[in-house]
């Protein structure tokens, strides 16, 4: 059998299973054919990419920064007539800009590959160019995933045997404010999402909680971003916050202070999770231990394949797996999202936060991600 046969039956059959034996939502789950592709021919990937500014709805507040915009770089690789999206999101803490994303991007020689779907020697070969830019790398895979899962003709979270009815709820984010802010921003989503999630890590921190405790009792799950520099009165606040209703707690101290956040996640009534303190696959050994589970990001670790491979050596290790963005489009939320019927947590409103989003892919229906059937990471350009 040819490899390209092989391939259209193996899409196929995936989508046959998704249909008859896991659940899939049927008013949204549609047997999609494989693309007509002739892999191996010869054609050459093209790959693309430019600036694009992320504009935030509100100012974004955190312990360390506040920004109205997020630097963004927009990828593209088109073969045979079809185009995979990917993108790179750069937060202040990255460390990494439009410049070095682009100067690796331009590093980035695809034509030595005639196959796409050959993710893994593809990847290690776009992995192999540096030791950083994880955001830029991250844009290459993401989309990369998006054009095999549309030459299979299928989304990545059926190609990976996922049961879309099992995505969670993602949390909205509050981030750091004055308490009038924080109570317009806890109106305008309360009755949108399930969850809520919220930046500490100052001196206000309770002030924060109460306020958003006067408008709803919906969950909360906390976000210290390092923020916190006692454990003890680290402690004594989780404490309390479990008595407001928070769910979990997230990054409390500095990463480099291994120690104390391992005493905290010993003596937390609450799971807590790595963030900061975890970026790769070759990180979770570290972290096993001091703390209750990791917060995957794309932009942190290089993309899906990376994440897949996080997410299963996690749960090997009998950690909880919370899958997280950063402010980005549809896009590379979308591609997160594929992974997400197999975490505990999702943090995935990233595309909510900005007003030029490019995209339409994952949606939230009634606080829930709502995976599509479109293949690939499942977009469509706006």
């Amino acid at each position: 059998m040819k490899r390209r046969d092989f391939l259209k039956n193996t899409a196929a059959i995936a989508a046959g299973a998704a249909l008859t034996g896991t659940g899939a939502c049927t008013r949204n789950t549609r047997n999609v054919p494989a693309a007509n592709i002739n892999l191996g021919s010869g054609d050459k990937m093209e790959l693309r990419f430019f600036p694009y500014e992320l504009q935030l709805a509100h100012t974004f507040t955190v312990a360390s920064y506040s920004r109205k915009t997020t630097p963004d770089v927009q990828v593209e690789i088109r073969y045979q007539g079809l185009t995979g999206y990917g993108e790179a999101s750069m937060p202040p803490y990255l460390g990494q800009s439009v410049e070095s994303v682009t100067s690796f991007l331009k590093k980035v020689d695809l034509s030595p590959f005639s196959d796409p779907t050959k993710l893994e020697d593809i990847l290690a070969y776009v992995d192999s160019l540096s030791e950083g830019d994880s955001a830029a790398k991250a844009a290459v895979d993401i989309a990369l995933h998006d054009l095999t899962g549309k030459i299979l003709g299928a989304p990545w979270y059926r190609i990976w045997g996922l049961d879309p009815l099992k995505a969670p709820d993602t949390t909205f984010t509050i981030g750091i404010d004055t308490p009038e802010v924080v109570t317009q921003k806890t109106r305008e989503c309360a009755n949108k999402f399930n969850i809520l999630k919220v930046k500490v890590g100052l001196d206000n921190d309770k002030e924060m909680i109460e306020t958003i405790r006067k408008v709803t009792d919906l969950p909360i799950a906390v976000d210290a971003n390092q923020g916190w520099t006692d454990r003890s009165k680290a402690l004594d606040e989780i404490f309390w916050l479990k008595d407001q209703g928070i769910v979990m707690v997230e990054q409390p101290m500095p990463r480099e202070r291994v120690d104390d956040n391992a005493w905290i996640t010993e003596h937390s009534p609450l799971p807590v999770f790595a963030d900061e303190s975890i970026q790769r696959l070759r990180d979770i050994p570290s972290v096993k231990g001091a703390y209750t589970g990791i917060n995957i990001k794309l932009m942190k670790c290089t993309g899906m394949r990376e994440a897949w491979k996080m997410l299963n050596y996690a749960r090997a290790e009998g950690m909880k797996v919370m899958i997280g963005c950063m402010t980005e489009t549809s896009c590379a939320v979308s591609a997160a999202a594929q992974l997400s019927p197999a975490v505990d947590f999702a943090d995935l409103d990233g595309n909510l936060l900005i007003t030029n989003d490019r995209f339409s892919g994952v949606t939230v229906e009634k606080g829930k991600l709502t995976l599509h059937d479109r293949p690939g990471i499942g977009l469509e350009l706006i």
